[in-house]
């Protein structure tokens, strides 16, 4: 869950951004379907990844890297939607940053409206998926770098299935 510190960090973070050129006001259809399209060709070379059996391309390495990219471009998909153009430099941290302030208000909102009686689940659920981007940035990082083969695998799946829930929940806001 995301806890205040971490929000305010990104509030803090979006309003440089914003004063730095590295997050823009625009909308541009060409780019927003063609996040769309990444998104989707990411999320199935993970899957398509995680279910080979042959491991000489480290295929779990590869998809904890494609399941993050299909979050990264959906989260972009959402944003330019929302008028929001992330810029080249630091991408990847002004994008997480960009969805803490812009979209986790968006997604509770649609969450409560689906689950009225569990708002409290709901809220925890918004925080858990959005940060479910900040877990997957740094695992990309640390895997993609730092991390034995035998412990790949596991978290290979645990990607995967975070990509598939981020991917489903982000779509709800296009």
């Amino acid at each position: 869950m995301l806890d205040e510190k971490r929000i305010k960090e990104a509030e803090n973070k979006v309003r440089r951004y914003l004063d730095e050129g590295l997050l823009k006001k625009s909308y541009n259809e060409a780019a927003f379907l063609k996040y769309l399209e990444n998104s989707e060709l990411s999320l199935e070379t993970a899957q398509r990844l995680f279910d080979s059996e042959n491991s000489k391309y480290h295929p779990s390495l590869w998809v904890i890297v494609t399941s993050y990219y299909s979050m990264f471009y959906i989260a972009n998909a959402v944003l330019t939607k929302l008028g929001y153009k992330v810029g080249d430099h630091g991408s990847h941290s002004v994008t997480s940053d960009a969805l803490i302030v812009f979209i986790r208000n968006k997604l509770k909102k649609e969450l409560l409206e689906e689950y009225e009686d569990t708002q409290n689940d709901a809220l925890e659920l918004t925080d858990n998926i959005i940060g479910l981007y900040d877990l997957e940035l740094d695992k990309r990082s640390r895997f993609q770098y730092r991390m034995d083969e035998e412990i790949k695998r596991g978290k290979a799946i645990t990607s995967l299935e975070r990509a598939k829930r981020f991917v489903y929940e982000m779509k709800k806001l296009l």
